[in-house]
């Protein structure tokens, strides 16, 4: 059976995907991947599309590496253009071309990121490709989260677990990357089995956004939130990732309306303000989110230490600074940690972020007073 890049550790997908391989396997019309973040779905699809695309055809390596470039004419790839969800209009393209027979292959593949974030409408549309798709056609649905799903939807596919790698895993790849070992194992153990996550935390503004998030963390205990108002470089973090998101954006459109005739420029520039926008959204709310996540960490393994139970600490690299705010009860820091909660699920709607985040701490304040 022919190993597909991205399965290395899920034998479940492995097994699943691999026997709907040609020339031997039968692919199903429909798969849906699911796995946390980091699993390797991603990458998973997109060679298993290249195996589907290349099939028969002369220069089967060319096919391939248009698939892996994302330029193959027979590959539609769909990622949510919405703030927090996929639109119809992201769908649109795979229902219209669904029913064309391919322009190369023997095939057509589609491939829809974050299909749990599909509207109703949306979801809709896409339902009939789903249930009476053209022969030719195979559509894999990704998802970070199965729960998330709607039923009419995962019931017309075949499902495909990506297991998450373990922290030793996740360790290894951020060691081979250049991250110093302690840290590299305080962020794997941090990411949660979510290696995409856990490359964040290690690389980049990562070890700002720990360093951000800890301060929020311990203003609450010390009852300085009015005096350092920790929330605000939270804030700007998330600011500085969406506008680095936004100057590539930029450059991007830049090199379409040099390609572009003059009619169709106006079009074109404003699609990309609204686009923009919302990836700008959707930016700023991972990074508050992931912000949360590490306080509501920093408690839950304050917990841990009260219980002595030093060996389910994520924050590995921090004992001496977990130990130094040692202080509320248990109880109090799972109801903080249940504030924070409250705080992520409310992200996606449109809250004012920074009111958000000053609201909490002085929430937090009162609870683990």
């Amino acid at each position: 059976m022919l190993e597909l890049s991205g399965t290395q550790s899920s034998p479940h997908a492995a097994a699943v995907l691999g026997a709907g391989l040609p020339p031997a396997g039968s692919p199903s019309h429909a798969y849906l991947l699911h796995g946390q973040p980091g699993a390797g779905k991603a990458q998973a699809a997109r060679a298993f599309a290249a195996v589907l695309l290349s099939e028969g055809v002369v220069d089967e390596a060319g096919a391939r590496a248009r698939v892996e470039h994302g330029t193959h004419s027979d590959l539609t790839w769909v990622t949510p253009s919405g703030a927090h969800e996929l639109l119809v209009s992201d769908i649109e393209p795979v229902i219209a071309t669904a029913w064309h027979t391919p322009f190369e292959s023997r095939r057509r593949v589609f491939v829809i990121e974050r299909a749990d974030t599909l509207s109703d409408v949306a979801a809709n549309k896409l339902l009939k490709t789903l249930e009476e798709p053209p022969s030719f056609v195979h559509i894999l649905l990704l998802t970070d989260r199965l729960t998330q799903m709607l039923a009419t939807i995962t019931s017309r596919c075949q499902l495909v677990r990506f297991d998450s790698p373990s922290p030793e895993q996740i360790t290894e790849r951020l060691v081979a990357s250049g991250v110093d070992g302690d840290t590299a194992l305080a962020c794997a153990r941090l990411s949660l089995g979510d290696g995409r996550r856990a490359r964040v935390l290690a690389l980049s503004d990562g070890p700002a956004l720990r360093g951000a998030s800890e301060a929020f963390a311990v203003a609450a205990l010390n009852k300085r939130m009015g005096q350092e108002r920790p929330w605000q470089e939270i804030v700007a973090s998330g600011q500085r990732q969406a506008q680095e998101v936004a100057t590539t954006m930029e450059e991007e459109l830049a090199a379409d309306l040099e390609l572009l005739p003059k009619r169709d420029r106006r079009r074109r520039e404003t699609e990309h303000t609204e686009q923009s926008k919302r990836v700008q959204r959707r930016v700023r709310t991972e990074s508050l989110d992931l912000s949360l996540a590490l306080v509501g960490l920093w408690y839950r393994d304050m917990a841990c230490l009260a219980w002595e139970s030093a060996d389910l600490v994520h924050h590995s690299d921090r004992y001496a600074a977990l130990e130094a705010c040692l202080g509320p009860g248990p109880e109090a820091l799972r109801a903080a940690v249940e504030l924070i909660e409250e705080s992520r699920r409310r992200l996606s709607l449109n809250v004012s972020e920074e009111l958000a985040l000053e609201a909490l701490a002085y929430r937090l304040e009162e609870c683990l007073g």
